[in-house]
């Protein structure tokens, strides 16, 4: 965790820093390290003063440069070593710090790494461990890298797919906003003027129009309550797993988001197994990672396994296959290479989901831009209505 750590220098200067440490006294110990005078010692809480830090670091990056000097004959010691030396970042120099402490303490490398939960993650801590059986470290952090890969590749092909869309809403709600806030009331000012009838619409827009403009302040402050509404509701629904459950409800979408869950859930189980784990064991880490509801069918399985079921059997009694899945998990218990079967079927169901992408943006982006259109065509065309009658009565 994070220290604010209050200092006095050999000059007299005072300053604050923050540190990453595992306790107060590590924060302490590690700035008395750097010659200066410790005042005062708390930890850092989110939004508080000291909240200030430098980026978080990554993991994937962290395991590439370990992984390179691993492969190129160092030690595990001397790749630390040498990342300590090239990092400038103050947060990452202290993870790393502390995991040469506690490797120069002889404690194992999963062992240092299981005492900073918060940057590395059971995933990555059980394969390491499990490398350390086999003495193949190197091997185990290309399998992470491998599988960390694969994830943010379709979830950047998700948010890919969702950054167009919600342009395409903000310019379009933005101009149909200033067509009602400011264009409208003038027209409505000039057609009241002229003391002629209007049709319906117009009148109706009108009247919205000059509603907008006299209450600016009001309508504003609203929309603010409501957007601020918006972002605590969604930000509630992301912690509590909301977003999976009502996506999971929505036609055509729900079986999507499945077979996604489903992707995860076999790329992990196929990263683990292949890097020795048992199946049983990697189920009990994976379960921390998956929905609730796909949680408690995990959690079944896991029973099933353990009374003697084949895995495939306890999977698909709980709905964890779909029906290619099925059959290479079958193919890989007769083969016993089930590791990597599962690492295909999850290969299987990311091309799945990212056909499905393609098809969905390539329908639904013209059906958005049809439909803004739309709506600002329907505001211009009522707007000058009136000046199209006049223009028919001159005639």
């Amino acid at each position: 965790m994070q220290f604010a750590v209050r200092t006095l220098a050999p000059d007299m200067s005072i300053a604050s820093q923050v540190v990453d440490a595992h306790d107060a006294a590590d924060a302490r110990r590690q700035v008395e390290a750097r010659g200066l005078f410790v005042s005062a010692v708390e930890p850092v809480r989110s939004g508080g003063l000291g909240a200030r830090r430098g980026p978080r670091m990554s993991l994937v990056l962290f395991s590439q440069e370990l992984l390179a000097l691993l492969t190129a004959g160092l030690g595990i010691v001397e790749g630390l070593e040498a990342l300590l030396e090239k990092e400038a970042n103050p947060s990452t120099r202290g993870v790393i710090e502390r995991l040469l402490g506690g490797l120069r303490e002889g404690k194992r490398f999963s062992s240092v790494l299981a005492e900073q939960p918060d940057l590395f993650p059971p995933l990555y801590i059980g394969i390491v461990r499990a490398a350390e059986g086999t003495s193949d470290l190197p091997r185990s952090l290309s399998r992470y890298i491998d599988y960390q890969q694969r994830i943010d590749l379709v979830r950047s092909k998700i948010v890919s797919a969702a950054i167009y869309p919600v342009i395409l809403l903000a310019v379009g709600g933005g101009v149909s906003v200033f067509l009602i806030a400011y264009v409208v009331p003038r027209f409505a000012e000039v057609y009241h003027g002229a003391g002629r009838n209007l049709p319906w619409m117009s009148k109706m827009l009108l009247s919205w129009g000059q509603f907008a403009a006299a209450n600016t302040t009001v309508l504003m402050a609203a929309a603010a309550a409501l957007l601020a509404g918006l972002v605590l509701g969604l930000r509630r629904l992301a912690g509590n797993g909301g977003f999976a459950r009502l996506a999971a409800r929505l036609p055509g979408i729900g079986e999507r988001v499945r077979i996604y869950e489903l992707s995860r859930l076999y790329l992990t189980l196929g990263m683990l197994s292949e890097g020795g784990i048992p199946l049983v064991q990697a189920i009990g880490t994976v379960q921390a990672m998956v929905s609730p509801a796909m949680r408690a069918n995990l959690a079944a399985a896991r029973s099933d396994i353990e009374s003697g079921l084949p895995l495939s059997g306890a999977f698909d009694a709980h709905g964890l296959t779909t029906p290619i899945s099925l059959r290479m998990l079958r193919v890989g218990e007769r083969t016993g290479d089930m590791g990597p079967m599962l690492t295909q079927s999850a290969a299987f169901y990311d091309g799945e989901i990212t056909r499905w992408i393609d098809r969905f943006t390539r329908t639904f982006e013209p059906l958005l831009m049809a439909a803004i259109g739309l709506v600002v065509g329907a505001i211009v065309v009522l707007l000058y209505m009136p000046i199209f009658d006049l223009a028919g009565d001159m005639s």
